[in-house]
């Protein structure tokens, strides 16, 4: 869902708790377990610097704003790129170097490099996410007892 950029919240069943950002840090946690490293380990050590310090309360502000300009910023990179080695004998190394950005920075915009979505990946997916389903609900009873 995020992938499509879909706004949504998670609610714990029997609580009526939202859930949602546990959920997403989770997903964060087994992507990067996976070794899709997207947060540098310094990066991490500042963010957790950054908790109890008097600056915290500015942080998930300061994050959203920088994430929120990057995704702008990067189109309008794409596009002026793209008009700048469109024809000229620069347009093969431009169009590689645009491929390797868009897939470099798929994840930031919750996307996947563009790809045609297979029926058997469509059911992966839903496994993959039924399982993880599945896992935060033993959880979550288990925290509840």
């Amino acid at each position: 869902m995020t992938r499509e950029g879909r706004e949504f919240v998670v609610v714990d069943a029997k609580s009526n708790e939202d859930i949602t950002h546990g959920v997403l840090t989770q997903i964060i946690m087994e992507e990067e377990a996976r070794g899709k490293n997207m947060l540098p380990v310094n990066f991490l050590r500042q963010l957790i610097s950054m908790y109890g310090d008097s600056m915290q309360s500015m942080v998930p502000q300061y994050l959203e704003a920088s994430m929120d300009a990057f995704r702008k910023n990067q189109q309008q990179f794409q596009s002026a790129m793209q008009g700048a080695f469109g024809g000229g004998p620069f347009a093969e190394i431009a169009k590689r170097n645009m491929e390797m950005l868009q897939a470099a920075t798929s994840a930031f915009k919750g996307a996947v490099p563009e790809k045609p979505v297979t029926t058997e990946a469509k059911d992966d997916e839903i496994a993959q996410l039924k399982a993880q389903l599945e896992a935060l609900n033993t959880k979550i009873e288990k925290l509840g007892k």
